[in-house]
């Protein structure tokens, strides 16, 4: 077992003191989006001074034999501290097979991997699961669209919408919401001024109870970052949810979603691909979103981890990219997924790792890098999250 140092991401949208509380260290007054503990080749973690993507290079055994059988010699999940203190842009990502396909097609074509209209920038799946360290606000899979229709007479402003509204009763299912999602990235002219008429709408019910009253001041949160944004309407078609410390929502290939407001560790598939869906000045490329995005509606689900040993809970997916593991106090049982490389990062307390070849301690914010068929016990009072591959 090593100590783990990871990669701070500064995007505007980050929080300024969460992050650098967590990690112990004073804010700077610059954002502190993303704190990254993982190989990627962008912004890798570093052992004792090295590169990790550089050490597993070295010592690939340490990736573990059932990773290296079906992902070759690579580690392939990306551990992550997510802090926004403002909506991140509406965005899906990629299947294993339409990253391959698209990374592929991009190469092929030699669009450069820092082009602004690149949207591939590596051949992985992205699939990710955000556990709340403090309240978490994000935006996750579509509403059903008659449900959105009634949001919106509630607003007032069905009538004047219908133009753009319309087919969330018009038409059924997935269509609905496909055909009013993508007609609202191509809004100009006056059509494009009726956020602005939403977001009016949206003062005089500010202070409602209920559903609607959450409706009304998620447009006013997105105006006040996107100011008369037509992405805005595209957002509002989608579900809010709020998770409670320790609380998870996993976002699968083809989910739209937006983090709104929060900290979490997010932990996802080892990739940086990106299908943007407004909300950006960036690049939005609408026929990758076709491809890419499924545009049925969905009853949000929150994840809960299950307890399977004194100390030890887990967070149920279906990946084989990542499993994650809460870790709390002192445990009786050897800390699980030995047969792959695992990355442990301590939220709260202090705890010190045991095994055969000595002890280590860590404090809050602190992670450390346990090599495949490594043993290892967790003891003290702190709270760590524990991330291997899904496969075994």
């Amino acid at each position: 077992m090593q100590r783990l140092q990871g990669a701070i991401q500064r995007y505007d949208w980050g929080t300024i003191e969460a992050i650098p509380d967590l990690l112990g260290r004073p804010a700077d007054g610059r954002p502190f989006a993303e704190y990254w503990l993982g190989a990627h080749s962008s912004a890798p973690a570093e052992l004792d001074g090295q590169r990790l993507d550089d050490y597993l290079r070295e010592q690939p055994d340490a990736i573990g034999a059932p990773n290296r059988a079906r992902f070759g010699d690579q580690l392939p999940y990306l551990v992550k501290v997510l802090s926004a203190r403002h909506a991140l842009s509406l965005q899906a990502h990629p299947s294993r097979e339409q990253a391959e396909d698209g990374y592929a097609r991009e190469e092929a074509a030699g669009v450069a991997l820092d082009a602004p209209e690149r949207t591939y920038r590596d051949s992985w799946p992205k699939p990710e699961i955000l556990i709340a360290l403090d309240e978490f606000h994000t935006l996750s899979g579509f509403r059903d669209p008659r449900h959105t229709d009634a949001l919106f007479t509630g607003l007032g402003v069905a009538e004047q919408l219908a133009s753009v509204i319309g087919p969330l009763t018009e038409r059924r299912g997935a269509a609905a919401l496909a055909e009013v999602f993508l007609d609202v990235l191509s809004l100009d002219g006056e059509r494009a001024r009726l956020s602005e008429l939403v977001c009016a709408a949206a003062m005089q019910h500010k202070d409602d109870d209920g559903e609607l009253g959450e409706f009304a001041r998620t447009v006013i949160e997105l105006d006040e970052v996107f100011p008369s944004d037509p992405g805005i309407l595209a957002a509002l078609l989608l579900n809010r949810v709020v998770l409670q410390p320790g609380e998870a929502v996993f976002v699968r290939a083809g989910q739209m979603h937006a983090h709104l407001r929060g900290t979490g560790v997010e932990i996802m598939a080892n990739s940086d691909n990106v299908i943007r869906g407004g909300l950006t000045a960036k690049h939005v490329d609408v026929e990758e979103l076709i491809k890419v995005v499924g545009f049925e509606a969905e009853i949000p689900q929150i994840t809960r981890p299950n307890a399977i040993a004194p100390g030890i809970e887990h967070y149920p997916t279906d990946c084989p990219e990542f499993d994650v593991w809460r870790i709390t106090g002192s445990t009786g049982e050897a800390l699980p997924g030995a047969s792959s490389a695992r990355v442990l990062l301590v939220v709260d307390g202090s705890v010190t790792l045991s095994g055969p070849d000595g002890n280590l301690t860590l404090n809050r914010g602190e992670a450390a890098f346990l090599a495949a068929d490594e043993v290892a016990f967790h003891h003290g009072s702190g709270t760590s999250f524990l991330t291997a591959s899904g496969v075994r």
